[in-house]
């Protein structure tokens, strides 16, 4: 992708930043699997889970609760305007003392995204990021042997979902994923145990397995 195509993309979720929560059909499409991503993570108390293309902060609710008093939640994007959402998300929360929230690329992140972690999730992100191999690599390389990390993203719907078929392209373009790199099948490819579920005639899947002991 080229540095203006880079460029389109951050103003695109500058833009949307506001009203991201409603135009992403969260509650209606993706919620479920989201839900269903974190509680496959199997997070215990006391745990350290990063949460990685973060966005406008939907997964550290449910995050945070899993991590309890103890837990840390880290949520890393690389948009100020999403994070900012993400910031009025949390605020007031009695657990918004155990969420740090960092500016950066999932590829690249900052040095104060230390590990190892417990666990990492990648909800909807991996897909629509530009160095996503790159951005695999980073991560694996900070959760512990043993560790889990959840993939979870979009394809093309089928069976009776396929009504859903032009909402999901419009969805996908908008958001500028890939559903072709099949990032769920890429991190199965990778992680000990994987399991992989699908949802929504198979426009919302996830993969959640355990990091080897010498990853790849």
């Amino acid at each position: 992708m080229s540095e203006s195509d880079d460029s389109s993309r951050f103003g695109r979720y500058a833009l949307a930043a506001r009203w991201y929560d409603v135009l992403s059909m969260e509650p209606v499409l993706y919620r479920g699997g989201r839900l269903a991503a974190i509680e496959a993570l199997d997070l215990q108390p006391g745990q350290r889970v990063v949460d990685l293309g973060t966005g406008t902060g939907l997964s550290l609710p449910a995050l945070a609760r899993a991590v309890g008093d103890d837990g840390e939640v880290v949520g890393l994007d690389p948009s100020p305007e999403m994070l900012t959402r993400a910031r009025a998300r949390i605020d007031g929360h009695a657990w918004a003392g155990r969420v740090r929230l960092m500016t950066g690329s999932a590829a690249a992140p900052p040095p104060q995204v230390d590990g190892p972690f417990d666990a990492a999730l990648f909800a909807y992100a991996l897909g629509v990021m530009d160095d996503w191999q790159q951005a695999w690599k980073a991560t694996i390389c900070r959760v512990r042997p043993g560790g889990r990390i959840a993939v979870l993203d979009t394809d093309w719907p089928d069976g009776k979902w396929k009504i859903l078929a032009p909402a999901a392209a419009g969805m996908l373009a908008a958001g500028g994923v890939h559903p072709d790199r099949e990032v769920w099948s890429y991190a199965a490819d990778r992680l000990e145990d994987p399991v992989t579920h699908s949802l929504k005639g198979g426009h919302v899947r996830y993969t959640v397995g355990t990091v080897p002991d010498r990853p790849s």
